[in-house]
């Protein structure tokens, strides 16, 4: 069964957060995950305060938590501490 990383963030210095970007893309493409939204145009409805929505699709749960835990991932967001505020959440598919 799919399952997603559904991320919401804010942005708070872009140039060290282009260091995660540049790191977690081939991270996330070596566990086989496939970005399904990176950033484009939205519009907020309920809440408000992240600008920025990015959805990936994994093949499994289990795939989509191992890619998170991964060593490599856990040194990427490293550059995210200081440069963004983000919820992050890892949620199973319907199919």
């Amino acid at each position: 069964m799919k399952a997603y990383w559904v991320v919401r963030g804010h942005i708070l210095n872009s140039d060290e957060y282009g260091k995660y970007i540049q790191l977690a893309g081939p991270i996330i493409n070596k566990y086989h995950g496939t970005f399904l939204s990176r950033g484009g145009k939205q519009e907020e409805k309920e809440g408000s305060g992240f600008e920025r929505t990015v959805l990936i699709e994994f093949n499994s749960f289990e795939e989509a938590l191992f890619c998170y835990s991964s060593d490599e991932y856990q040194e990427a967001l490293e550059f995210v501490k200081n440069s963004a505020e983000r919820l992050v959440v890892i949620v199973e598919g319907l199919h």
